[in-house]
């Protein structure tokens, strides 16, 4: 199973994407603000896609409701990193943790090697269309800007390029306007780099 993920830069401002999905009946589902810093062993990320690297990190997520006084914290990619530290931690691959609790886990980590190397906020508009299985997100990220990202689960049996056309047509449907030839943004490679690194697939997952 392939899973292709799209994430186009938009030029426009939020409240005008917005209403697209509106005037095509999206429900506003959720709204939140997420604080995401990455932790890697490795010396460089160099030449890896937008995948490899988010997989050669392990991630601590602080999300909370746009606006809201409380944030959660939560690990991930400790499993997908390596299966040894399900045995160091004896957790699961994402595991919750709190305020108090999550410096206990960055000291474990720091202890075997890991450094910081990313450290992101964004704010996260995220809409549902009929029955949708996934949701269209407009993400405004702290020094990238406004990207709208997309994948589709009924979708990922088909081939990565395959998937990519669908979900460009998907879009369009809603009432937006990408071609095919146009490329998505990798958050990631881009904040690495210092520079807007583009492709055909930003599959985060």
């Amino acid at each position: 199973m392939l899973v292709l993920e799209v994430g186009f830069k938009l030029d426009k401002d939020l409240k005008y994407y917005q209403q697209i999905l509106k005037n095509h009946n999206a429900v506003n589902c959720r709204n939140c603000e997420t604080h995401d810093i990455y932790y890697t062993q490795k010396d460089n990320l160099d030449n890896l896609s937008e995948n490899e690297m988010k997989n050669s990190c392990v991630r601590l997520r602080l999300t909370k409701r746009l606006n809201g006084k409380t944030w959660s914290y939560r690990f991930q990619n400790f499993n997908l990193y390596s299966s040894k530290y399900k045995s160091i931690f004896n957790l699961e691959d994402s595991f919750k943790v709190n305020k108090f609790t999550y410096k206990y886990y960055l000291k474990k980590l720091e202890r075997k090697g890991f450094k910081k190397i990313f450290d992101t906020y964004k704010v996260d508009y995220q809409y549902s269309i009929g029955n949708m299985k996934s949701r269209i997100q407009l993400q405004d990220i702290k020094d990238i800007g406004l990207l709208l990202y997309y994948d589709n689960p009924d979708l990922y049996e088909l081939s990565l390029e395959e998937q990519r056309k669908k979900l460009i047509d998907e879009l369009n449907n809603y009432g937006f306007d990408f071609k095919y030839s146009e490329l998505g943004l990798d958050k990631l490679r881009t904040l690495y780099y210092k520079k807007e690194m583009y492709s055909k697939n930003q599959n985060g997952k």
